[in-house]
């Protein structure tokens, strides 16, 4: 032990904090006990990271799920309404870089708990705003999309140290599971909070507790440091010996450079562009289904007189308790789909995994194009190809996650991440909601005020998102290209 203690205390400091420092070693092979002990650490970490990740996306889509309510009480228009998501995925994205820079450097356990602690307090601060203070309320959310970005973005890698290849992949698609079971339980605490209170604000005073707990348990149960997996870990835990460590000591000295450096290598790597974009097309049709389906169902309704025009204080949250139940159901079933296919299909084709996610794409904007055409004569099947096409979008998840984690090395796996998240919400959720409500407006001001040009509108405007899909698909096509070459790059 002491030996090691001096080998740590030898390398720079900067190395020392590196994303997170080397675990102990001890000379000789690992007994079976301690390995087993590992591993049910490992696993234990996993589940609190699972259970922060579902919490952050409860509260990333309680605003969606009570839309019409916080849209009467603040009294905005569709392109103010999409807004409020716009300006959250906006300083989310900004966050992320910086986040990504600091956890590939300084201890990540502090940055997570310190993005947890900050989001909480931001919501439940948010529930207490009156109506004339809308601004504030808008400057709330921008202000929780730093604090979610702190936590996003290392999350994933913190998984990736604690897991080889195989298992990785497992975690992976676990840990995203709860990206689509967050946000449809986000949907459905919105809902069931206004219903039970009649009040829209108690919404926002759950998941601050939930978050409180969240931090406990990080504080508790999640090690102050964890183990990069690098090739030079990787070969010190085989061989148990101090030689080693010394040997590629070296190596990673000469293998640093600065955060310009990395991305310029990023952007020379043409699998994790085209993935990029087509995570970006990916986060245009989630973010505009994400916040204008409740509202579009609704729409519907009134058009087909199923449902009368909201008028009261409290509006009929059942399409957001439907839509979240959907999200939830398809976000399992296609992250589990995905990861299982990628698994098999990658032993026979080493371009499974971008296949899988262009075909997935390219049938999830025709499914929703179809709910869009269908939406004003039959509601169910509406409700029936919306599931569809946000189960094949569920699909992509985790796999796009593991091509970069494999065409990226280990040491700029945050920085990538956190690109990847500032490029994908650029150019996909952070307008996309925002540019629905626009186009919304633009067509409503045409024409005379009816629900029926109310709903229009909004179903014109939506049409977008399957062409956005279609071009997803063949950013996706475009990665299969290149995957194999930068994948043996990144391993050399």
């Amino acid at each position: 032990a002491h030996e090691n203690t001096g080998l740590q205390s030898q390398l720079p400091l900067e190395e020392q904090n590196y994303g997170a420092t080397a675990a102990h070693v001890r000379q000789g092979p690992l007994t079976s006990h301690a390995t087993n002990s590992a591993a049910k650490r490992h696993y234990l970490v996993v589940a609190v990271l699972c259970y922060a990740n579902l919490i952050n996306f409860m509260d990333w889509f309680i605003v969606p799920g009570i839309l019409l309510d916080i849209q009467k009480y603040f009294e905005l228009s569709d392109a103010d309404t999409g807004l409020l998501q716009t300006v959250f995925i906006l300083c989310y994205m900004l966050a992320a870089p910086i986040f990504g820079y600091l956890g590939d450097r300084y201890n990540r356990k502090i940055i997570l708990g310190a993005g947890i602690f900050f989001w909480s307090g931001v919501t439940l601060g948010s529930s207490f705003i009156s109506e004339l203070y809308y601004w504030i309320f808008f400057l709330s959310r921008g202000l929780v999309g730093i604090g979610t970005a702190g936590y996003s973005t290392i999350a994933p890698t913190i998984i990736a140290d604690l897991f080889e290849e195989g298992k990785r992949t497992t975690m992976l698609s676990i840990f995203y599971i709860f990206i689509p079971v967050g946000s449809g339980l986000g949907y459905v605490l919105a809902a069931g909070m206004a219903d039970v209170t009649g009040d829209w604000h108690w919404a926002f005073r759950v998941t601050p507790c939930m978050g409180g707990l969240a931090l406990v348990l990080l504080i508790l149960l999640v090690p102050h440091r964890t183990q990069r997996r690098t090739a030079s870990h990787r070969a010190l835990s085989i061989s148990g010996t101090i030689r080693v460590a010394a040997e590629k000591r070296g190596v990673r000295r000469t293998a640093k450079s600065t955060w310009c450096q990395d991305v310029v290598s990023l952007a020379k790597n043409w699998s994790f562009v085209w993935s990029s974009l087509g995570l970006a097309a990916m986060a245009f049709v989630t973010g505009a289904l994400g916040v204008w389906v409740p509202l579009f169902l609704y729409r519907a309704q009134v058009v087909q007189g199923i449902v009368s025009p909201c008028l009261q204080e409290s509006c009929d949250s059942s399409n957001s308790l439907i839509f979240g139940g959907i999200t939830i159901g398809t976000g399992i079933l296609g992250v589990i789909t995905g990861a299982e296919a990628a698994r098999r299909l990658r032993k026979i084709n080493n371009k499974a995994d971008p296949l899988i996610c262009a075909t997935s794409m390219f049938i999830s904007a025709l499914c929703l194009y179809i709910a869009l055409m269908v939406a004003q004569t039959n509601i169910l099947s509406t409700f029936i190809f919306i599931a569809f096409g946000e189960l094949f979008l569920s699909v992509n998840w985790a796999v796009v996650t593991d091509i970069l984690l494999y065409v990226v090395t280990p040491r700029r796996q945050s920085t990538a991440i956190a690109l990847q998240i500032l490029v994908s919400h650029l150019l996909g959720d952070a307008g996309s909601p925002y540019l629905i409500g626009i186009i919304s407006n633009a067509i409503q001001a045409k024409n005379a005020h009816s629900f029926h040009w109310s709903f229009w509108s909004m179903q014109y405007s939506f049409i977008i998102c399957a062409f956005v899909g279609v071009f997803g698909g063949g950013f996706f096509l475009l990665t299969s290209f290149y995957i194999e070459e930068d994948r043996k790059e990144a391993e050399r």
